[in-house]
């Protein structure tokens, strides 16, 4: 390790406690045991994060770092060169894996400076030369102390900080390679991702899960890192149910996410609700800006590709007025015709090129008086009155795509293959 960037001014203080004959000759009557015991008592007393964590490493640890301080201090006022202080990039590194809170670790520092003031002042006046001025041995053992303190816990908090980023995108690595082994299915006799979903609990019984998958209104925000980000945190965010257990990342420019919960306590009980159906209205709360589709339940991680299957066409179909989709609520029309999509462009009538043409140049007129019409059960009047145009607007509308397809759009027949033809388009 480097010596840390801030060594000058503690190497200063230290060259005016030589100038003053205080350095090296201190560090022989520092007492480290004494000192020691009371670090360890005060602060254990005083800062309460201490004495309230339940691991049983923190405090024995603490009062081992006090003792490398104390060796550290002792090294310094005898004469020896700054150093990297490697002993508090590593404790500072421990304490942020332990999840111990940084402001307890600097507030100890802080606490201790008060205990480690006192007894460099009081050891540098009794070794300073008769003739050496009180005031000023007192200020330079001050400002060692200072910038001792200082110094490490600058140190400690970098190291602290860096360590927390550097955990936080390992738990990314493996959330991100756990989400796609979810998605993408897998052989249980892989013994590592066995290992690896067991590890997660993605491997209890009686499971459900539930895919969901989701975008911005406009695609286009998901080239946006950050933005796809906040997606995903609201995803996440949104779902507050108790038992529920959530993987969320981006998957294939969309925000994808696993869902679990316990469906049933034992093979003798009722099944829980439907997962899809409580998660449904929890994703309401992403807001306007973010169409998603959910996927129906399935019971075993096996089926975890099929529901993404389905909650991508949930998607698909989502819109502006119906922003969450659940599977289960697609209507079978478009079902059919999303599965059957391909063959249908292929077996589409002649007339159908002509009657999509003629649709987008009356900006979706033609569209939208098939669709009204069938929606008010045939009845003319409500179509108009409906789309608010005259009813023989109805009728001339109806004429025109009998001009251009042959087929009477006010018969039950022909209007179910125009709106097949039209379908089919937007499908």
């Amino acid at each position: 390790m480097a010596p840390i960037v801030e060594d000058t001014r503690l190497t200063g203080t230290l060259d005016v406690l030589r100038s003053l004959g205080v350095v090296p000759r201190v560090a022989s009557t520092l007492d480290g045991e004494a000192v020691k015991t009371e670090l360890s008592g005060s602060v254990a007393e005083e800062i309460p994060a201490f004495s309230a964590s339940g691991n049983p490493d923190i405090l024995p640890e603490q009062v081992a770092h006090h003792a490398r301080h104390i060796e550290e201090i002792r090294r310094l006022v005898g004469g020896r060169p700054v150093g990297d202080f490697d002993f508090v990039r590593e404790h500072a590194r421990r304490h942020a894996s332990q999840k111990f809170p940084l402001e307890a670790t600097l507030h100890a520092y802080r606490w201790s400076h008060k205990i480690l003031s006192g007894w460099i002042r009081d050891a540098a006046l009794a070794v300073a030369p008769a003739d050496a001025q009180v005031r000023r041995v007192v200020a330079a053992a001050a400002d060692f102390a200072f910038e001792y303190t200082d110094a490490i816990s600058t140190l400690a908090t970098a190291e602290y900080v860096a360590q927390t980023r550097r955990l936080a995108e390992a738990e990314g690595d493996r959330r991100t390679e756990l989400l796609n082994v979810l998605l993408s299915g897998y052989d249980e006799s892989d013994g590592r991702v066995a290992r690896l979903l067991r590890q997660s609990g993605y491997l209890r019984q009686r499971q459900a899960y539930t895919v969901v998958v989701a975008q911005p209104v406009d695609p286009a925000e998901m080239q946006n890192r950050a933005r796809a980000l906040r997606l995903a945190d609201a995803i996440k965010d949104s779902v507050r149910l108790g038992g529920v257990r959530a993987i969320v990342g981006i998957r294939n420019n969309l925000v994808a996410a696993v869902f679990s919960a316990t469906r049933r306590q034992s093979g003798w009980t009722a099944p829980q609700s439907a997962l899809a159906e409580k998660l449904a209205p929890e994703l309401l709360k992403v807001g306007t800006a973010a169409l998603i589709g959910v996927s129906a339940d399935v019971p075993s991680t096996s089926h975890i590709p099929r529901a993404l299957e389905q909650a991508t066409l949930a998607l698909e179909c989502a819109n502006v007025a119906d922003r969450v989709m659940q599977y289960t609520d697609i209507p079978m029309q478009r079902m059919l015709l999303r599965h059957a999509r391909d063959e249908l462009r292929a077996a589409l009538p002649t007339w159908a090129t002509a009657l999509h043409s003629a649709d987008e140049k009356m900006r979706g007129a033609l569209s939208a008086t098939l669709h009204a019409y069938a929606d008010t059960n045939m009845n003319v009047l409500q179509a108009a009155r409906r789309l608010k145009v005259h009813p023989n607007t109805i009728y001339s509308r109806a004429n025109k795509i009998e001009d251009l397809t042959g087929m009477n759009a006010l018969t039950y027949h022909d209007l179910t293959e125009l709106l097949l033809a039209m379908d089919c388009r937007e499908v």
